[in-house]
């Protein structure tokens, strides 16, 4: 019988991976290769004004390095303008929609959030918001244990679409999954801040969301996430050094001397429970050199 597992890691190519991006595409990929099922890879480029396609080029040739190869072709987000409109017309139909000629001076009251339907017009630049709502969302997550999200649609109404055009996250992200069939997220940590308003977007739409589990946080001295907006530097593209230290956060101690025995490996002795209620993974002082 075929797997009916479908996973993916859809990184922003807005600069080259870094070391907490292998972290999450090592334990995405592990999942869905234990569970023999498939593994996509998604460039999520929606925001055209922070990305840019040769950093696309720079992660694909980077995850080839590490023999991350996906098993279809690559989806470019950027592709798919069409269907993001197509479903926000659907919700403007379904009256989960309003415009809003708000900036971002006129929302500093409110902390950046917009708790209200505001009084504006599609007569002049306007993004579209997501009506708020008073439901709560709850989810057993396999790592982090019972999420329940009771403000994060209260007194918000998160954009959809900008008004320079772009499509936000929110929706693009949510269209693709379903669109692709993901039937599995293994993602990091950080993104459980989404969850809550993607859920309530699958449920407008009547989909079925994918299965969520989040991973632990690769994070500095001071508890930040090792990311680009953090300065994170670029990973060596082939270095089973850097992929054994990878493994070893995600709670596998692995000797091999090449890329392939050490991914077999990792499959083999791969056990998603062992991140079971952690939330945040301090880099060890011996690894510095790989994330600066």
């Amino acid at each position: 019988m075929a797997s009916t597992y479908i996973g993916r890691f859809a990184p922003s190519p807005t600069g080259p991976l870094h070391f907490g991006s292998l972290v999450s595409a090592l334990a995405s990929y592990l999942e869905a290769r234990q569970r023999q099922g498939k593994w996509f890879i998604r460039i999520e480029d929606v925001d055209g004004t922070r990305c840019k396609p040769a950093f696309a080029e720079q992660i694909l040739t980077t995850l080839q390095s590490y023999h991350l190869i996906s098993d279809d072709k690559v989806e470019v987000q950027s592709q798919h303008h069409p269907s993001y409109q197509y479903y926000l017309e659907q919700l403007e139909q379904q009256g989960q929609l309003f415009p809003c000629n708000c900036t971002r001076q006129s929302l500093q009251p409110f902390q950046g959030r917009h708790p209200h339907i505001c009084d504006s017009h599609t007569d002049a630049p306007h993004s579209w918001r997501l009506k708020s709502c008073e439901l709560v969302y709850q989810y057993q997550d396999p790592i982090q244990g019972t999420l329940i999200f009771t403000d994060d649609l209260k007194n918000t109404s998160p954009i959809l679409k900008r008004k320079d055009g772009y499509f936000s996250y929110q929706l693009a992200v949510v269209v693709d999954d379903h669109r692709q069939n993901i039937t599995h997220l293994v993602r990091g940590a950080d993104l459980i801040e989404t969850t809550a308003q993607q859920l309530h977007l699958y449920s407008l739409f009547n989909w079925t969301p994918p299965e969520l589990c989040h991973i632990p946080l690769i994070v500095n001295q001071n508890g930040d996430k090792i990311s680009k907006q953090n300065h994170a530097k670029a990973i060596t593209d082939g270095d089973i050094t850097t992929l054994l230290c990878a493994l070893k956060y995600l709670g596998l101690k692995i000797q091999a001397l090449n890329m392939q025995d050490a991914l077999d490996q990792a499959i083999r002795l791969w056990d998603i429970k062992r991140l079971k209620g952690q939330s945040a993974l301090p880099i060890q002082p011996q690894d510095w050199h790989l994330i600066q």
